[in-house]
């Protein structure tokens, strides 16, 4: 039996045990710099170029969305340029797809330009609250339209002139301070995000990089009207990526695998801390610029317990970690996990599902997650229910499995990682 095949209409995924994971891979360039770099690049006063751009469709998206509002965008090899300029309204409503960061950081965009933007996307986008990006762009002076009293898209957001507020998100997401941050660029006066909890902190890395208006001290991130300057960038690769590989790595014997280029910034790095107290052998290898090394070999894992503050910093990697945690020596709990319920599906949901289909011993208690480990996993079908995370999350526990594993909806890898397969492939031929 071949260890991967994968259905004619690619939707359907098979795989089983085979040999170790062996080699060196580079990631895709991480999705959410990728999504600021060029929205960062539309709003600046020139020509930017960007390489290493993440190829997935939630970052198409947000590509096609800046080309709507006056940007232009060009591909030349490994390289996209972008001409910044004056924003003027699109031709009609813009589709982000599947891309929950594409449309709450256009929202911030959207409301600080002096015409109306209309936004929507698939039905999981549809579904996703929006009212946490909506509440504060009204206050700024924005009017944000939607469903359901603008707590789900399509949203339709008139800006202009836009006024500074002081804004304590209620729930830890760098989306939502990075949307209040670039409606900041709008506005009158000192716009200030102040966090509970420290969240990714792409945005207020990249406004300062770029020379925009940006100050960060004791926990607040505040931002003046501001334009940024055009720039080059190299973006490096998607530590959310390098945690299925280094899960992989860790659970299928004899492996050795090592990542280049993967960023390691705040509020990205949690994957690496939860790993290495469940005893992986895991090496990381500072490189410079918030970039590292890393290299994980095969070996025993034990049980820990992950508490609801490191939740914001995992939102993305929890399921291929409770795949790592299903076969460690004890239980394994996740802590306040109830924002994965959130996601492109019910993330808590379809991490227990897929969990007992490959044999695990696992539950949902409000909103944490047990799984209690020790599991001999076997073959089993899963439902990725349009999740890419939740399809490659359970690929890799395919790869530790007895027996074949099925996964539905593979086509959703598109979204961050097309090449997935292709990788896995180098590292089996390694």
């Amino acid at each position: 039996m071949r260890p991967v095949s994968l259905s004619g209409d690619g939707d359907v995924l098979a795989v089983s045990a085979g040999g170790p994971l062996q080699g060196e891979l580079r990631v895709p360039g991480d999705k959410s710099i990728s999504h600021r770099a060029l929205l960062l690049a539309a709003l600046a006063d020139g020509d930017s170029s960007i390489s290493g751009l993440s190829g997935g469709a939630d970052v198409a998206a947000t590509a096609a969305a800046v080309g709507a509002l006056g940007a232009v965008v060009e591909s030349a090899g490994e390289v996209v340029r972008v001409r910044g300029r004056e924003l003027r309204e699109p031709p009609g409503p813009i589709d982000v797809g599947n891309s929950g960061t594409s449309i709450r950081l256009l929202s911030g965009i959207a409301a600080g330009c002096p015409f109306t933007t209309v936004l929507g996307g698939d039905a999981s986008v549809n579904r996703r609250p929006m009212d946490r990006v909506a509440e504060p762009l009204r206050l700024m002076g924005a009017e944000v339209r939607g469903v359901d009293g603008g707590r789900r898209a399509p949203l339709r957001i008139t800006g202009g002139r836009l006024r500074g507020i002081r804004w304590r998100p209620p729930v830890a997401s760098g989306q939502v301070k990075g949307t209040v941050l670039l409606a900041g660029l709008f506005a009158d006066g000192e716009t200030v995000v102040s966090e509970p909890i420290p969240t990714r902190a792409h945005t207020e890395e990249m406004l300062e990089a770029f020379g925009a208006d940006v100050r960060v001290a004791g926990g607040e991130v505040a931002v003046r009207a501001s334009r940024p300057s055009p720039f080059d960038i190299a973006v490096p690769g998607d530590p959310s990526a390098a945690a299925f590989w280094m899960v992989g790595a860790a659970l299928v014997p004899g492996s050795d695998v090592t990542l280049h280029d993967v960023y390691q910034g705040q509020g990205r790095d949690g994957y690496l801390d939860v790993l290495h107290r469940m005893g992986a052998d895991l090496t990381v290898q500072p490189t410079g610029d918030r970039r590292v090394r890393l290299v994980c070999r095969a070996g025993p894992l034990r049980g820990v317990t992950v508490t609801a503050g490191e939740v914001p910093d995992l939102i993305d990697e929890i399921p291929v970690l409770a795949v790592a945690a299903a076969v460690a020596d004890g239980p394994t709990r996740f802590e306040g996990a109830g924002e994965l319920r959130h996601k492109e599906s019910d993330r808590l949901q379809n991490v227990l599902g897929g969990l007992v289909a490959l044999g695990a011993r696992a539950e949902v208690e409000g909103d944490t997650l047990v799984v209690h480990g020790g599991a001999g996993l076997r073959g089993g079908r899963i439902d990725a229910a349009g999740d890419h995370r939740i399809a490659m999350a359970f690929c890799i526990g395919g790869l530790a499995a007895i027996g074949e594993t099925v996964i539905s909806g593979w086509r959703s890898v598109a979204t961050s990682y097309p090449g997935f397969v292709e990788d896995l492939a180098r590292c089996r031929r390694a």
